[in-house]
């Protein structure tokens, strides 16, 4: 290995989602949808996951939609970051 090889990461996950609250300091909660097929019944089903994510500014509020990207942790439960916000809540 050289050192250009140590320096060069991995891709970050991410992930798209809608802010379900927005009550902690610098904290949102991201509801992340994704659609698999059941594999005994072979149905679509929608499983969701609340990734917690880290917002530094604290500008993002509930129903915007917004892009996360995985970091390194930053609390207990914290292994995400938001790194946009897609859309805005009416």
């Amino acid at each position: 290995m050289t050192a250009t090889d140590e320096a060069t990461r991995g891709e970050r996950k991410v992930r798209q989602g809608v802010v379900v609250s927005d009550k902690m300091d610098k904290t949102v909660v991201v509801a992340v949808e994704r659609r698999t097929t059941h594999p005994l019944y072979h149905k679509i089903v929608t499983l969701s996951e609340r990734l917690h994510a880290h917002d530094e500014t604290n500008e993002v509020g509930v129903g915007d939609r917004v892009r996360i990207a995985e970091t390194r942790p930053l609390s207990k439960r914290k292994r995400w970051r938001v790194v946009e916000v897609v859309e805005r809540a009416k």
